[in-house]
């Protein structure tokens, strides 16, 4: 079963997919002290979200293609790192 934080990175880059965003508005509403619910910075380090020349937040390829992964796999009631669950 998927973790907490695999599905708040998932409900972060859904947020950030839905309008845009400017960074200090990101860093406001997501940024947390909890090592378990660090879905903004899990998103920087795995180059899921990239900061635009104009200051906003915006998903990356490789963002967008986790959110597509995230959406399949919460419709099947799975996590998608391991296929074989139910």
């Amino acid at each position: 079963m998927a973790s907490e934080a695999t599905f708040l990175l998932a409900q972060f880059l859904d947020w950030i997919a839905r309008k845009p965003r400017r960074a200090a508005d990101v860093r406001e509403a997501w940024s947390s002290t909890c090592p378990l619910n660090c879905a903004w910075e899990d998103a920087i380090s795995q180059d899921l979200v990239r900061r635009s020349p104009d200051g906003f937040v915006v998903l990356t390829g490789r963002g967008r293609a986790h959110l597509g992964t995230a959406a399949v796999s919460a419709a099947c009631g799975r996590d998608a790192r391991d296929p074989g669950a139910a």
